[in-house]
């Protein structure tokens, strides 16, 4: 049974900033439902021109680009509090796909409706929008550790940054959090090899900063990873949601 709006699962995590009453009503007038994706399936196929677009509520997903030659580029992990599918209502066709990493719940809206309820919350929606933007920042940053940082920094920035994310949205607990991605979905996010990739994960596990396996990752010193990682530890925003 689909949850109502007033047991958002964002509403009493501090990572979010809670809607006003007035914007909550407006959200909650414009919400069609829920949608449950397996693990693997897509949520949205590149080049399509969706009539829904979402917010992830639970599990999570990888947005990602298909080359020519078939290969995959991964432009960002997606954690609960994420929103799918508004950049082709913006643009036109989506020019990425996201899938399914875990069995995921997404809360659905209409696409002909997302104007009409931006309107009704003009200070949330530029908000939003400018939050999009932004997570388009792990590419940015995976541009520069292509660039500039080492393949042991690279990896130690995402996962300080997928650590923090995530955390944000509720996953981390116990000083672990669940994980579902191959070590190809990261060694693409980097534009490392994957025979690159491992050996500098054994590298990582070796001096006990990062302890990944079957799906679960665990941090034992974030701090020095970030510091390998030349993770810039700015304060974390809180996050809007619809």
């Amino acid at each position: 049974m689909a949850r109502k709006c007033d047991i958002c699962p964002f509403a009493e995590n501090p990572g979010f900033q809670a809607p006003s009453k007035e914007d909550c009503a407006v959200v909650k007038m414009h919400r069609v439902g829920e949608l449950q994706v397996e693990a693997g399936r897509p949520i949205l196929e590149e080049g399509s021109d969706p009539q829904q677009f979402f917010t992830l509520l639970e599990g999570q997903a990888l947005r990602y680009h298909t080359l020519e030659d078939g290969r995959r580029q991964v432009l960002n992990f997606l954690f609960p509090g994420d929103l799918i599918g508004l950049e082709p209502i913006m643009l036109g066709a989506s020019s990425h796909a996201v899938e399914a990493l875990s069995p995921v719940t997404l809360c659905v809206f209409d696409r002909a409706q997302v104007w009409k309820m931006f309107s009704q919350m003009p200070e949330r929606a530029f908000m939003l929008t400018w939050q999009v933007a932004r997570e388009e920042h792990f590419l940015g940053e995976a541009l520069i550790s292509v660039g500039q940082r080492s393949a042991r920094e690279s990896l130690a920035w995402a996962f300080v940054s997928v650590w923090d994310r995530a955390g944000q949205s509720g996953l981390v607990k116990g000083g672990q959090m669940p994980f579902p991605v191959r070590q190809q979905d990261l060694a693409d996010a980097l534009g490392l090899s994957l025979v690159h990739t491992n050996k500098t994960l054994s590298r990582l596990r070796a001096e006990n900063l990062v302890k990944w396996r079957d799906g679960v990752l665990r941090l034992p010193d974030r701090d020095a990873l970030a510091r390998v990682g030349l993770v810039d530890e700015t304060v974390i925003r809180k996050r809007i949601y619809l």
